[in-house]
């Protein structure tokens, strides 16, 4: 498949939308993020760099997020500059390796639990690395999708989550979400949050999904 190379840093974001879209437009939606999802799942490398908040069961904090994916591997540094703390997790399917915590480094099945259980933050790894791209997650359950007036996803709804995407201003072509706010309330009332701001996506762009955010910019299509 022809690709074209994507080293894009962000701006500003496209608002989320107010209403609905009309049956047909939500379709032609549907079926363009269908086949988004179609290209974007055959790049097995690609990495993003960016800012990310997250809290759950009153723990949590912000900083600094760098992730290089390699097929289903992941490594991901974290960086808290308020309290000088950093983190490698790094791993894959077989489970994963949490390292700079006190007493050495850390291994569990989970990469989520693992962060959370160590350092109090939680990451949802694997649901994230789909999520972060404006998919679906591939080992997810039944999912909902509402699409701003652009066509572009807007909500996703999935395992009891809620993601909220906003993307680059029309002009930029980068096919990439800019900005996401996943939140996710618990039966017991508490609540997992979320927010990443990608400042930079390094990524080997399907050429159907290149030409896609381009039309999308300069307001082509049918």
């Amino acid at each position: 498949m022809a690709a074209v190379v994507l080293v894009v840093a962000l701006a500003g974001c496209a608002s989320m939308p107010k209403a609905p879209l009309p049956p047909a437009a939500q379709a032609a939606a549907a079926a363009h993020q269908q086949a988004r999802e179609e290209a974007l799942r055959t790049v097995g490398e690609w990495s993003l760099s960016g800012r990310v908040a997250v809290s759950m069961n009153g723990q949590g904090g912000s900083g600094r997020l760098e992730w290089q994916q390699h097929g289903p591997r992941f490594d991901i540094r974290l960086s808290a500059p308020v309290t000088r703390q950093s983190w490698r997790l790094a791993g894959g399917p077989d489970g994963a390796m949490l390292d700079g915590v006190e007493g050495g480094p850390r291994t569990g099945f989970d990469a989520g639990q693992l962060l959370y259980e160590t350092t109090g933050w939680y990451l949802p790894v694997s649901a994230l690395a789909d999520w972060a791209r404006g998919l679906r997650a591939a080992a997810g359950g039944p999912s909902d999708a509402a699409y701003g007036p652009d066509g572009r996803l807007a909500v996703l709804q999935q395992d009891g989550w809620r993601i909220e995407y906003s993307w680059p201003e029309a002009g930029d072509g980068a096919g990439l979400p800019r900005r996401i706010d996943a939140r996710r309330d618990g039966a017991d009332g508490r609540q997992a949050r979320v927010k990443l701001v990608v400042d930079q996506w390094d990524i080997e762009m399907p050429e159907a999904v290149a030409a896609g955010a381009l039309e999308e910019s300069t307001g082509g299509g049918d």
